[in-house]
């Protein structure tokens, strides 16, 4: 038996080997994370959440703590005289706040989420005259600054009766264009053309695609977007103080009532954004496991 040597390729051939060894190596060596690394995230978080702890020292303590040098690091003990105090606010109305905001943010997210979801399945997935004319036009709206649409928005108000009303916060912003446009995006790349013919054939009717088949997949984007849609409605400002009145205000109406007193007591102002914050904060727990699954569904496609 004869053995044939192959051609001899100046060692080439060992040398890949040796590259395609030491490759994951070098891979694994992008993405561990440095020293330096690690102390810019605790620099950042410490940034991000050194603001939420002094307003709850603050809201836990007296009002002569305020300008002391150095400050007191660790929580007292005067939150429930603090919280007592802002209940018992008759100008702040904040225990009624608290409801109008909970029943404001809370219509607006379902009604922008459910509208969002099925506008985004029209505009990336149905077939209709005048589709791209009219898709320009709902991004050209989130080109409008809110400012510009206070005094029109105002005026409109006036018409309908609802100044000082519940709607007159609720109804204008059923709908954003952000969340149209995000929607739309989102359905392009993570519903197939496929598994909307596969429906059509067995019988579903364009409602029933978009219930059964869209929506279960807008899951991780529709999450993302109420969470979104909720932080704004809930920390809206500007327009309830135009349109509300002090006797039927939103919770951020409630605190700046609480910051109106001819004596500045912070920790009632302090005390007031805690409990302001905490509807913010269970509503992002809610929403966080479809927020990570976006990222991750995401990184999968990626």
């Amino acid at each position: 038996m004869t053995l044939v040597a192959g051609p001899d390729l100046g060692g080439r051939e060992p040398r890949r080997a040796a590259r395609a060894h030491r490759r994951p190596g070098r891979m694994r060596g992008l993405w561990e994370a440095s020293p330096l690394t690690y102390l810019t995230l605790i620099v950042a978080l410490v940034l991000s959440v050194f603001p939420v702890y002094w307003m709850i020292i603050v809201a836990t303590r007296g009002n002569d703590i305020v300008g002391d040098v150095p400050p007191p690091m660790l929580p007292g003990g005067e939150l429930g005289k603090n919280l007592g105090a802002v209940f018992d606010a008759e100008e702040a109305s904040f225990a009624k706040g608290l409801v109008n905001s909970a029943v404001v943010a809370t219509s607006v997210t379902v009604s922008t989420v459910l509208f969002a979801t099925m506008a985004g399945f029209a505009f990336a997935k149905l077939r209709f005259r005048g589709k791209n004319a009219l898709l320009l036009t709902v991004i050209a709206t989130m080109m409008i600054p809110v400012q510009m649409g206070i005094i029109p928005l105002y005026i409109m108000m006036g018409w309908f009766g609802w100044q000082g009303e519940l709607q007159s916060v609720i109804l204008p912003f059923l709908i954003t264009g952000f969340g149209v446009f995000m929607m739309r995006q989102y359905t392009q790349q993570a519903v197939p053309d496929e598994l909307i013919e596969a429906a059509r054939v067995d019988g579903c009717s364009t409602f029933r695609i978009y219930w059964s088949v869209v929506l279960p997949a807008l899951r991780p984007a529709a999450g993302v977007l109420a969470l979104l849609t909720f932080m704004q409605t809930w920390n809206d400002f500007m327009w309830p103080l135009a349109v509300l009145s002090p006797d039927n205000p939103t919770v951020q109406l409630s605190i700046r009532q609480l910051n109106s007193a001819y004596f500045q007591d912070y920790t009632l102002v302090f005390a007031g954004t805690t409990v302001a914050t905490l509807p913010l904060l269970i509503v992002f727990v809610i929403f966080s496991r479809q927020i990570i699954g976006g990222i991750m569904e995401g990184a999968v496609k990626a």
